[in-house]
């Protein structure tokens, strides 16, 4: 079948599907054909009598029994069409959703920086949701339609071949029309597609700046990007539709030419006496149901051209590689080493681009060490190389002697918890934002874990508990509270090595000290990464490592750096200057 699983993207059980969905289709366009024999037949009993015979009530009722027989088998036929094409299709699509999502999670973040987020939307929903339709109302219809009328000829061709062959002779002309304006078709689809991505794109950014459109007045006319957009994409749709149509409407015509040329050629042959009336009628009638899955074909081609576009870019997506490794090695040892670690988020590293270059540096275990150092220094990327976002572009992230590129992402996440300053909360209850820390934890685990970060005093004043909604990215909540969740998780996931980026920064005092609290309880015997501008945050740490331009310039204990003079004791200082200022 041309290699449709692969053209089609289809899993094992989607291809099994789609033939029996095909099946299903032939064996409804056929069972059609019996009321039409059976009009047939009625018409010939009525005509029996100009004919110079008898009408027979007793064939008519027979006629009229197998009719019901017919609509029931139409019925059967149509629910079994239906369980087996649109149904399937909707399971097989929803599997494929899975997997667009699976393996988005599975890519490194590098992959994410070259990508925009309304794109991968599409690719789950859209592209999606463009191969769910072809599945259920092209694929099967399309497949199905072509052997239903090649059988059907054959039929015909029993009766006369002359006629068959006059009503079949428009089709490979129609279809060749279709044929030959596919590339016109997708270049225009192409830009319909690219337009939509265009559009997806200015309403997400839309979205997500509507607080700076109101607050600068970037609203209605001045805000023109989103409006240029939305007109782009309806002038590519109305370009891509009238493309479709002229080559549509054109194949038509040519097919349905045919039915002129069944009249004119059937009546030759009656006035010849080389055909009779009734199988003449029988043509004429046949000739009307068999173009109508024709013109149904020659309209579901463009849809199937289209499709390809979208599985295209799916194909696109499944072919970029993911991050894979041991998911059975197990870490013993939780030192962290980096040797002479260059990283660049382009990719490609160059020194032009380095975020971090050359960094040789060890983070004992069981211990707090403290990334320090001006903004952009490359702090907060130290801590993803760790966790592997991203893999490095020269030396080596090891964890107990582990290289971190040997290790599956997901088996390697076991080992850490994080606790970012952006938290991220999902839509659903409290409680259920905790347990994703770790999912098998039982509920006394999650209730003992909130209380340690803190959490039962905000909890307690909401309407639901910890069954209330958070709202999308917990907008009901304040930062403090939201970070204390973020300690909960990282609490009850429980694991030896502990993320901490900027925890504390823009909290208040009295939200600061309950954290502080939260998290002395969850580093304790912990290896612990804390990354922090305030350097007053860190002044206990057993190692505070100062990174500038993503080289490490200084390491060593709060009084030791304070004593070299050097980059940390030169931000204490202002630091402390700072303290002082007011407005």
């Amino acid at each position: 079948m041309f290699n449709l699983k692969e053209k089609l993207m289809l899993t094992d059980k989607g291809y099994s599907d789609l033939k029996k969905a095909i099946a299903a289709c032939t064996l409804t366009n056929l069972s059609l054909m019996l009321p039409f024999a059976v009009t047939i037949q009625i018409f010939a009993e009525l005509l029996r009598p100009l004919m110079g015979g008898e009408l027979s009530l007793t064939r008519l009722w027979i006629l009229f029994a197998l009719g019901i027989a017919g609509a029931v088998l139409v019925f059967l036929a149509s629910k079994n069409d239906y369980k087996k094409t649109y149904v399937t299709s909707y399971m097989e699509c929803e599997a494929t959703r899975t997997r667009v999502a699976e393996h988005i999670r599975k890519l490194p973040m590098s992959f994410f920086n070259q990508k925009n987020l309304s794109e991968l939307t599409t690719n789950i929903m859209g592209d999606c949701a463009t191969s769910e339709h072809v599945l259920s109302h092209v694929i099967p219809q399309l497949i199905s339609n072509g052997i239903s009328i090649a059988i059907i000829c054959l039929m015909l061709a029993l009766f006369d071949w002359r006629l068959a062959l006059t009503i079949f002779s428009t089709v490979p002309a129609a279809f060749l029309v279709v044929v030959l304006s596919r590339k016109v078709q997708k270049t225009f689809g192409e830009k319909h597609v690219e337009a939509k991505l265009a559009a997806s794109d200015q309403i997400q950014e839309y979205l997500e700046g509507i607080k700076v459109i109101k607050a600068c007045n970037l609203s209605g006319g001045k805000f023109s990007a989103l409006k240029n957009a939305l007109r782009l994409m309806k002038q590519m749709a109305i370009r891509m539709e009238l493309v479709y149509g002229i080559f549509i409407t054109g194949a038509q015509v040519i097919l349905q030419a045919g039915i002129g040329l069944t009249v004119f050629i059937g009546t030759f042959l009656l006035t010849g006496g080389r055909i009779e009336l009734v199988p003449l009628l029988m043509f004429f009638l046949i000739v009307v149901r068999i173009y109508g899955p024709l013109l149904t074909e020659l309209t579901l081609l463009p849809e199937l051209l289209y499709m390809q576009i979208s599985t295209s870019r799916m194909r696109t997506l499944f072919g970029t590689p993911v991050m894979e490794g041991d998911t059975e090695r197990e870490i013993t040892e939780y030192n962290i080493d980096f040797e002479h670690v260059s990283f660049s988020y382009s990719g490609r590293y160059s020194d032009d681009d380095a975020v971090i270059s050359d960094l040789t540096v060890s983070i004992p275990a069981n211990g707090i060490t403290a990334l320090v150092g001006p903004s952009g220094g490359g702090k907060s990327t130290v801590s993803k190389l760790i966790a592997r976002f991203w893999d490095v572009n020269r030396g080596s992230v090891k964890i107990g002697g582990i290289d971190v590129r040997t290790l599956d992402p997901e088996h390697l996440m076991s080992y850490m918890s994080f606790v970012f300053q952006d938290v991220v909360l999902f839509n659903d209850t409290i409680y259920n934002n905790i347990r994703i820390g770790n999912l098998n934890a039982t509920e006394d685990e999650v209730m003992a874990a909130a209380k340690a970060a803190c959490c039962d005093e905000f909890v307690s004043l909401l309407p639901d508990g910890y069954r209330t909604m958070l709202g999308e990215n917990g907008s009901t909540l304040s930062g403090g509270e939201r970070q204390r969740i973020s300690i909960a998780r990282a609490l009850l996931k429980n694991a030896p090595i502990v993320l901490l980026d900027e925890a504390t920064a823009s909290l208040d005092p009295e939200n600061e000290v309950l954290i502080q609290g939260a998290i002395s309880r969850l580093i304790e015997g912990k290896t612990v990464i804390v990354i922090a501008h305030r350097l007053r945050t860190v002044a206990g740490a057993d190692k505070i490592i100062v990174i500038d331009k993503g080289r490490a310039v200084e390491e060593g204990t709060h009084e030791e750096l304070i004593g070299k003079k050097g980059l940390y004791e030169h931000l204490h200082s202002i630091q402390r200057e700072s303290l002082g200022w007011s407005v």
